[in-house]
């Protein structure tokens, strides 16, 4: 998966984004009634590219100097209620209370200080520069948008508290109202029970190894498992929203399995933000959807457990027996039904690319799939088609000796069928109008000329297809349930890695 999450420090589970969000969202939530939830909010035009972030300067941040800060005898009283809310989180988890857990009370300065200088030390600066250029390949970044920059600026905005399970220690914010702090800490307790029955940085760390810095080419099982570590951060989020919902949801008599609605609700306003979180209002589609997954997705898939399985699976036997893939997450039922996908076979990379340097590898799982639709699109398509999906790589490069070269990519990605993969093709195609500048289809000069792709009223695409680029060439295969795209690679190397892709097929014979 093309994860930028992973960069904020391994030794904290922050909770950076959504708290806020859910606890101002809350208060206005309506009351569950017998009526459909609100509309979503709206989705950008099919085909829209995302706005560059250009965060409006209503509302900034506080300094450190003006912000307003709870009184001492405010930060004592929740000293005093961490206790009982951590035992409110051990009766809703069923997760045993093994130890006290030490509290502390930071300031805004010290949250931003401690993650920016984790986000910078090397590994972690490599593979955020990776990622962020790879999707800025894929167009679900626009080409001037600082991810760095970003991260840093949203975190400062949006951190709402945080568990460090190095020091065992919740982190209480000393700019933040008691109210709205309660609620937070039962997310960040949770956490701190999950790390006492089950060890949170060990438990995070399978599934973490970074494909792009590994010195060998992956196997078809290394792409299966990288998505372990997004699934897992989802049962660590979602597991604590549950128990965050229903602290909040208590005093009225209810719970997140007898109230979709506000669920419902909350969810919605996860992705647009409060009136003073200019930061994420103004952030790319992608980047509000990546940051909300685990907690949105992942209190979901807490929710279907519970339904069906009650407290034990959904709180100590999801880590006993983990969800491996954000499929499993976004489809609790693949994941309850032991759904198995066969990997998907891989070329030979070390061979094909031996003029290039690798750059960087994943897997493109449902979740991304999902998010390309929808930025292309729109909702409604993204949501016919990613049930769909069985599998996808990606494989980025450069030149060799040419580190200033655009990226070349390869893109494979398997469907349930060939209906669902020509619709992909389309979608697919069909971004190229917004990815690149200048865009002329190649004639096959085996075809009609009525032949031509129309871009604009495409709906389905199978065959070979080219376009030229001011990055070079853009080759689109369709063949039964598979798409083979490759951007910006030589026309030996595509041809080579169709062949193997599509082992019957003769690409230069088209």
């Amino acid at each position: 998966m093309i994860d930028f999450r992973r960069f904020y420090p391994k030794s904290v589970i922050v909770a950076v984004t959504v708290c806020l969000f859910v606890v101002a969202g809350f208060a206005q939530a309506p009351a569950p009634q017998p009526q459909a939830p609100p509309s979503p909010p709206a989705a950008p035009a099919a085909g829209q590219a995302p706005a560059p972030s250009t965060p409006a300067q209503a509302n900034p941040v506080p300094s450190e100097s003006t912000e307003h800060k709870i009184t001492p005898e405010q930060a004592a009283q929740l000293f005093r209620e961490v206790d009982d809310i951590l035992k409110f989180a051990s009766k809703e988890t069923d997760l045993p209370i093994k130890k006290e857990v030490k509290r502390r009370l930071i300031s805004r300065d010290e949250v931003v200080a401690y993650v920016t200088k984790h986000m910078m030390e090397d590994e972690d600066a490599r593979r955020l520069r990776r990622s962020e250029l790879v999707l800025k390949k894929f167009g679900l970044l626009p080409r001037d948008f600082d991810l760095e920059t970003f991260l840093v600026a949203l975190l400062r905005e949006q951190v709402a508290g945080y568990y460090d399970p190095k020091a065992k220690t919740v982190n209480l914010l000393d700019w933040l109202d008691v109210e709205q702090q309660r609620p937070v800490m039962a997310h960040e307790l949770t956490h701190a029970l999950q790390d006492q029955s089950f060890g949170l940085e060990k438990w995070m760390k399978a599934g973490s190894a970074d494909l792009g810095e590994s010195k060998k080419e992956p196997t078809p099982a290394d792409i299966d498992n990288d998505e372990i570590s997004t699934a897992r951060q989802a049962v660590v989020e979602g597991q604590a929203m549950a128990v965050l919902v229903d602290y909040m949801l208590a005093p009225s008599g209810q719970s997140l399995k007898d109230s979709p609605q506000i669920v419902e609700t909350l969810k919605q306003r996860m992705l647009v933000g409060t009136a003073d979180s200019v930061e994420f209002r103004h952030a790319p589609i992608y980047l509000k959807e990546a940051l909300t997954f685990p907690y949105r997705y992942g209190m979901d898939f807490v929710a279907e457990l519970l339904a069906h399985g009650g407290k034990e699976k959904a709180f100590a036997g999801a880590f006993l027996n983990p969800p491996r893939s954000t499929r499993q997450i976004m489809e609790p039922r693949t994941y309850l039904s032991g759904e198995q996908i066969a990997p998907m076979p891989l070329p030979d990379f070390k061979q094909d690319f031996k003029n290039y340097d690798r750059f960087d590898i994943g897997a493109i799982g449902e979740f991304d799939v999902a998010l390309l639709v929808d930025q292309y699109a729109g909702v409604e398509a993204s949501h016919a088609m990613y049930p769909h999906w069985r599998g996808g790589y990606y494989y980025a490069v450069r030149p060799k000796n040419d580190p200033n070269s655009s990226l070349g990519l390869l893109y494979v990605s398997r469907w349930s069928s060939l209906e669902r993969s020509a619709e992909f093709s389309a979608i697919y195609a069909k971004s190229l109008m917004q990815r690149y500048k200048r865009l002329q289809q190649v004639k096959d000069p085996e075809k009609r000329d009525d032949d031509a792709v129309d871009l604009a009223t495409l709906q389905t695409l199978v065959g070979r297809h080219v376009w030229l680029t001011e990055e070079g060439p853009v080759v689109i295969e369709t063949k039964g349930d598979m798409v083979f795209i490759a951007e910006g690679l030589d026309e030996p190397t595509s041809n080579q890695l169709e062949r193997e892709v599509f082992p019957a097929s003769n690409p230069a014979s088209h």
